[in-house]
C-alpha cells in the first residue's frame, strides 16, 4: 500500500536562483556574508544530522531530554485533536517524542530542502500509519501561507533546535510576526531556545573534534561550485567559529588564509588574506530576553522547561 503524503507547494524563488542572487550580493558586500539557509541542500542536511550526534554538540541531546521529560505537560497544555506543524522538518527524535505524547490528528513538515523534506515525511508516514502527513517545501524565513487542510482548528507550531537563533533579533521578530499572521488565534508555538552560557561550552559545540561542523560550513562552497557557474575551491578556505560576547552569538565564518580571487558566473570577487565569508550567526538568549522577543512578535509565554545545567530552554507560547 502506497503511503499517502499530501504535498503542498508555496510559490517562492527557485532554490538555485535564490542561491545565485544571494551569493552575488553577499560576495560583493563588505563584510562578505551569505544566509545560513543555503547550508541545507541534501548533503548539508545529512551533515547537520551528523553534527547533532557529536559529543560537543549539547543542543540536540539536551533539547531531546527536556522534551522527553516535559512531553506529558506539553500534551496537557496543547490539548487533544491538534495539528502539529514542524518548521525545519528533520529526521531527529524530537518530533517523534511529540507525536507519541500528543497523538495529533495531522502533521505538516515545512522545510527549504525538498529532498530532505520528502525523505523525512515519508519516514514519518511509514512509522505512524494513523497520522495524516503533509509536506510543504517553502522558505519559512519569508511570509508563509500554511495550507488550511493541514492546520485544522488547533495547530501547534514546533520550531526546535534553537533555529530561531540563526536570525538576528530583528529577523527573529519578523519571523514571529509572519508566523503570527499564518496561524489562527489561540495557536500554540513550542520553540527551542539556546541559552547564554560559558564561552568554552559554546565554542566547543561549533568546533567539534571530528570536524563535522567544518565540513558542514565548507559544504556551502561545494554547493555554490556545484549549482552555479563558479570556480570557487572549498580547499582554499577554512572553518572558523567563535563566541561574540557583545552580541551574545556564535559566529561561523569561512576564512581565506591567502589572498585569492573567485568567480561566480561573470563576476570576480577578491578575498584579502584573512578575509572571511560570514555564513551563520547563532544567537543565545536569557529566558527573560526571549520572552520579551516573543511578546514583540505577538506570542504570550505559557510555560518554559530547562535542563538542570540551564544550557537550553523549551518555551510554550500562545498566539494572541
Amino acid at each position: 500500500m502506497a503511503l499517502a503524503i499530501r504535498v503542498h507547494e508555496q510559490p517562492w524563488t527557485a532554490e538555485r536562483a535564490a542561491l545565485r542572487d544571494e551569493a552575488l550580493l553577499g560576495f560583493a558586500a563588505s563584510p562578505k556574508s551569505i544566509s545560513p539557509k543555503f547550508f541545507y541542500d541534501s548533503r548539508g542536511s545529512q551533515l547537520f544530522e551528523q553534527i547533532c550526534r557529536q559529543p560537543e554538540y549539547y543542543l540536540t541531546r539536551t533539547e531531546e531530554t527536556i522534551l522527553r521529560l516535559a512531553a506529558g505537560d506539553i500534551a496537557k497544555i496543547a490539548g487533544p485533536d491538534l495539528s502539529l506543524v514542524e518548521f525545519g522538518s528533520g529526521a531527529s527524535l524530537k518530533v517523534r517524542l511529540l507525536l507519541e505524547a500528543l497523538r495529533p490528528a495531522r502533521y505538516l513538515g515545512v522545510d527549504i530542502s525538498r529532498e530532505f523534506l520528502a525523505a523525512s515525511t515519508h519516514r514519518l508516514a511509514a512509522d505512524y500509519r494513523w497520522l495524516d502527513v503533509h509536506a510543504l517545501c517553502a522558505d519559512f524565513s519569508q511570509p508563509l501561507e500554511l495550507p488550511a487542510e493541514a492546520l485544522g482548528k488547533r495547530p501547534l507550531a514546533f520550531f526546535p533546535g534553537s533555529s530561531i537563533g540563526n536570525f538576528d533579533p530583528e529577523q527573529a521578530r519578523a519571523f514571529l510576526r509572519n508566523l503570527h499572521a499564518a496561524l489562527p488565534p489561540g495557536s500554540g508555538l513550542l520553540i527551542g531556545v539556546d541559552l547564554v552560557k560559558d564561552r568554552q561550552v559554546l565554542e566547543r559545540a561549533y568546533n567539534d573534534k571530528a570536524g563535522v561542523t567544518a565540513q558542514f560550513n565548507l559544504n556551502l562552497l561545494e554547493r555554490i561550485r556545484h549549482e552555479l557557474d563558479s570556480d570557487i575551491d572549498p580547499g582554499r578556505f577554512q572553518h572558523r567559529a567563535f563566541y561574540n560576547e557583545a552580541e551574545s552569538r556564535i559566529e561561523m565564518h569561512l576564512v581565506s588564509p591567502h589572498a585569492q580571487q573567485v568567480r561566480i558566473e561573470d563576476r570576480l570577487f577578491d578575498f584579502a588574506a584573512g578575509e572571511t565569508l560570514h555564513t551563520e550567526n547563532s544567537y543565545k538568549y536569557t529566558p527573560a530576553g526571549f520572552r520579551q522577543l516573543a511578546a514583540e512578535g505577538g506570542f504570550a509565554a505559557v510555560a518554559m522547561w530547562r535542563d538542570p545545567w540551564q544550557f537550553f530552554s523549551v518555551h510554550f507560547l500562545r498566539r494572541e
